[in-house]
């Protein structure tokens, strides 16, 4: 998947791998423990320079998208930046709470000289204290695989739903107005508003209480379920599919995940598709 939307941002943005400078792979389901997933993207799409993974889970892509704007500004060549996830793996089929809402995606954008300058503001933040609410316990050196940890299901995610909604609403909420408030943008000044597509109902207590207005809001939850790092880029790419992000418009990108961690960008949308 992550292959596949990067080469569709590549051919809109009139690129090749060849031209990319850094490619940054957003997932928290990676190909395999090692190497890193831009190793296989990387190789797929015949990238010229170099690349890692973030895993800040469903935050991911936003982490990528401001990694990748700092890159920029110490060298200005094109970055592509990939948001892809099959959380379907790592939801266990009996637990209703979270099955039933996950689903497996990815989005790319390229970002290209003179696009940096486009970013008004953004904000990045975590609490590792709120670790415990979403989590996929076995897998790694903390607990390795065993027959005991197949068995018991510990490579099945873990949710507190509760939790995970009363945090993601706060800490979103305070992500967007500490972006807001760096670009001096009033909330009802947002053109669009491209969140993580994780809840509905977390996405519409979020701009009841940022006041951004509900018709800014781009949405394809309904269709996809939460499809975690690619959730934002793949709304963004319909959006623009659509043509209803226009050249100038102001677009707010904001997502949280577990860790727990949030972030948020905005932007002047601007150049390509």
């Amino acid at each position: 998947m992550a292959v596949e939307a990067g080469r569709r941002a590549l051919e809109r943005a009139g690129l090749s791998g060849g031209d990319i400078a850094h490619l940054i792979v957003a997932t928290a389901t990676p190909e395999q423990p090692s190497p890193a997933t831009s190793a296989f993207v990387h190789e797929a799409l015949g990238i010229a320079g170099s690349a890692h993974d973030v895993n800040s889970e469903c935050a991911g892509f936003v982490y990528a998208l401001v990694t990748a704007a700092g890159l920029m500004r110490m060298d200005p060549r094109p970055v592509l930046v990939i948001g892809s996830d099959t959380h379907t793996l790592t939801a266990n089929p009996a637990d209703r709470d979270l099955s039933i809402l996950v689903g497996d995606g990815a989005g790319a954008v390229v970002l290209q000289p003179g696009g940096v300058d486009r970013i008004r503001a953004w904000n990045l933040g975590a609490d590792g204290s709120c670790k415990d609410s979403l989590k996929v316990l076995a897998g790694g050196s903390r607990m390795p695989t065993s027959a005991r940890t197949v068995a018991q299901g510990l490579h099945y995610a873990q949710i507190n739903g509760n939790e995970i909604y009363l945090n993601a609403v706060r800490y979103t909420v305070r992500t967007i107005r500490e972006t807001l408030e760096q670009a001096k943008v009033r909330a009802v000044d947002v053109d669009h508003v491209v969140p993580h597509q994780a809840n509905i109902r977390i996405i519409n207590s979020v701009l009841s209480h940022t006041g951004i207005p509900a018709d800014r809001l781009v949405t394809n939850l309904e269709r996809y379920g939460n499809t975690a790092s690619g959730s934002i880029p793949i709304a963004l790419s319909e959006a623009l599919d659509a043509g209803r992000i226009r050249e100038g418009d102001t677009v707010l990108l904001a997502g949280f995940g577990a860790g727990m961690t949030w972030g948020s960008v905005l932007m002047e949308w601007g150049g390509a598709r």
